[in-house]
């Protein structure tokens, strides 16, 4: 097992990497003293180098057209990106759109598909869901009248456990059926990595009748998602993780083709309204069918830009081909750990269909250890209240940079 840990078998993988070449279509942050190692493409990805001349290329359109440019260039520019998401996320044409932030389109999406009634009112989340997550579902409860303490239900592991078993989230889904209005849970959680089953939580959900969502920050370009075949209502995600498009870069949503005449509720505005009279400037709401009904405003050009260059990327390389790299790499760095670190705990999941490229590790003094390997040029995060979180991501990391990483996790394990 040891034979892993070289520097020449680590070099002899990256020799054998048929992703090897994309490395070289980002800009990779430079260290200190040393090249940095970057695993932190699970909080921010890196820059594919595309980005730039593509945003002078913007530049220089509204420079030369003004406000002649919107209908030359820029009315339909979500339109190009869409096509790219849609083997990504597993949709259909009309399933998708680009728009605001991920939590602003949480909130926008519930207006929608949580409908609370006395006999059902209740939402499933996980217990340890992201925060905003959280506050997005209390607030909504609120604004209907509900107590978030009595109609929230919160999923948590078992004692002594990390992560969730997906059979005690479809009983729980079957326990509440008839007072269920929604579930909406991460697809990948941001704390433990773990990926949740979503295919089945969303065939239970259906079955009792509540709309079923999720937020999917952490699995959007991570992992294998089939929303449609999975009969999803809804989900949302942002771009600038595993998507490589920049800090604060819009969010995508997701609305399953059944809604696509939605005439329930939602918010609406000019840019969700039918473009063959959306410059006729009528008082009544002419909603465009499928997801890019839910849109308010114009597209942030500007904002969206650098996503069209991580499309390419992802177009380049295939879906099939990210996963299969992630888990070789991720499974490398796992082994690792295992075989030369043994004192420390992956609360991640084991099985590799389970999860994407984070690894969620508890160490020992863990704060003292991740400020010691940001010494060292390694970029990864600290989440309270004791997990480490590492990303290696197929599109730019190496098994020499994993192979380096452990190497100064093993030395601060001897100090």
């Amino acid at each position: 097992m040891n034979n892993l840990f070289s520097a020449e078998f680590a070099s002899n993988l990256d020799n054998n990497n048929p992703l090897s070449s994309i490395r070289e279509k980002f800009n990779y942050p430079e260290g200190n003293s040393s090249p940095t190692l970057y695993f932190s493409g699970n909080s921010l990805g890196l820059q594919p180098k595309a980005v730039q001349s593509l945003l002078v290329e913007q530049s220089r359109l509204w420079g030369k057209y003004g406000a002649k440019g919107y209908f030359a260039h820029w009315v339909n520019f979500h339109k190009h990106l869409i096509e790219g998401f849609l083997p990504i996320v597993g949709a259909q044409n009309g399933e998708v759109m680009l728009m605001n932030a991920l939590t602003v389109n949480l909130h926008l999406l519930l207006i929608s598909f949580y409908q609370p009634t006395i006999q059902r009112h209740k939402i499933i989340i996980e217990k340890d869901a992201f925060p905003s997550d959280q506050y997005a579902i209390a607030s909504q409860l609120e604004l209907h009248g509900y107590n978030p303490k009595t109609s929230i239900i919160k999923l948590k592991p078992k004692p002594n456990e990390k992560c969730l078993k997906t059979e005690d989230i479809i009983n729980t889904i079957e326990t509440h059926g008839k007072s269920l209005a929604t579930v909406m849970l991460g697809g990948v959680n941001y704390y433990t990595g773990q990926k949740y089953d979503m295919k089945e939580i969303a065939k239970i959900s259906n079955k009792v009748g509540a709309y079923v969502g999720f937020d999917l920050a952490h699995a959007a370009g991570n992992v294998k998602l089939d929303l449609h075949d999975w009969n999803v209502d809804f989900a949302a995600w942002c771009n600038y993780k595993y998507l490589n498009s920049g800090p604060g870069a819009p969010s995508g949503i997701f609305i399953h083709n059944k809604h696509s005449e939605w005439n329930g509720p939602r918010l609406a505005g000019w840019w969700g309204n039918n473009i063959s009279n959306r410059f006729s400037m009528d008082s009544k709401f002419d909603p465009i069918k499928g997801a890019e009904g839910w849109s308010i405003s114009n597209s942030p050009i500007f904002s969206m830009t650098p996503i069209k260059a991580s499309l390419d990327i992802y177009n380049q390389v295939g879906m099939n081909n990210f996963i299969k790299g992630s888990q070789n790499l991720t499974g490398y760095l796992e082994e690792l750990i295992h075989s030369i670190l043994p004192k420390i705990e992956i609360i991640t999941p084991k099985i590799k269909e389970d999860r994407g490229c984070q690894l969620s590790m508890i160490i020992k003094n863990g704060k003292a250890v991740q400020k010691y390997l940001e010494s060292n040029n390694v970029v990864c995060d600290w989440r309270e209240p004791d997990v480490i979180r590492l990303a290696p991501n197929p599109l730019y990391n190496t098994y020499s940079e994993i192979y380096k990483l452990v190497s100064l996790l093993n030395s601060y394990d001897k100090t």
